[in-house]
């Protein structure tokens, strides 16, 4: 049995397959997925696992250097907005690197989930609930 915290195999071999730059989109359940990038389903039942814990088990393997989010969530959403910016800023002092964060419309962030390596689909259900963590480097 794997020891670390990142027990989901498909999750961690992408984790272990990013390079610098590579993309990973964690959305909520209703987010459209286009064909192409791999779709890693984690959706349970509305609201399990939420995005923030989806989150938290990506950020203890993986590098951040950049996020990029739905400019919609800072006002339909404005307490998921600010807890995910708190829960990034705290990985940010963790892996002793800045993490930048950047907005975009939502259409314009769906385009864009299409350069993901992969689509990491959670049970939440808030509006605009979504992010693409662009990898940073270990060293």
């Amino acid at each position: 049995m794997k020891r670390g915290v990142l027990l989901n195999a498909p999750l961690s071999a992408l984790v272990a397959h990013m390079g610098h730059t590579d993309e990973i989109t964690v959305c909520d359940a209703g987010l459209p997925i286009a064909a192409g990038p791999e779709r890693i389903d984690l959706a349970l039942m509305a609201g399990t696992p939420s995005l923030a814990t989806v989150l938290t088990a990506l950020l203890t393997d993986l590098v951040v250097e950049k996020v990029i989010m739905a400019s919609e969530i800072k006002q339909i959403s404005p307490a998921a907005h600010q807890a995910l910016v708190d829960q990034l800023e705290a990985h940010a002092a963790t892996q002793g690197k800045p993490i930048t964060i950047e907005y975009c419309l939502h259409e314009t962030f769906k385009t864009r989930t299409r350069q993901s390596k992969a689509v990491v689909r959670s049970g939440e259900v808030i509006p605009y609930a979504n992010l693409i963590l662009c990898a940073g480097v270990a060293f």
